[in-house]
């Protein structure tokens, strides 16, 4: 029986799946990117004030953030694999900065969420 060569199965692009499944660079760069954007719109000593432009600011921060979220998940193909190293990415890189952990894990669900 000759098994044509389109139903032959193609070994060499099982193995290239099996590394772009794992491949969370751009999901590091781009979580590392998102902490960066927050530490510079929303300085620590802005997190808990409740003053009008410090609440206009920090919104306005958030919104821009999910903007820049939504832009990168229909760019890219998120598993869970690539977010958790995008939440981790996120996470830590605030966690180093002196952020709260409270609101930083509360925010970094809602980043994955979002993914």
């Amino acid at each position: 029986m000759v098994v044509p060569e389109a139903l032959k199965p193609n070994h060499e692009n099982r193995g290239r799946i099996v590394i772009s499944w794992l491949d969370a660079s751009g999901a590091t760069k781009f979580g590392t990117e998102l902490a960066e954007f927050f530490i510079r719109r929303i300085p620590l000593a802005d997190v808990t004030s409740k003053n009008k432009t410090s609440m206009a600011n920090k919104r306005a921060a958030l919104n821009e953030m999910f903007r820049q979220i939504d832009k990168f998940k229909i760019e890219h193909r998120m598993n869970f694999y690539k977010k958790a190293k995008l939440g981790n990415a996120f996470k830590w890189m605030l966690l180093e900065a002196g952020y709260n952990s409270e609101i930083i894990d509360d925010l970094t669900k809602e980043i994955l969420l979002k993914l």
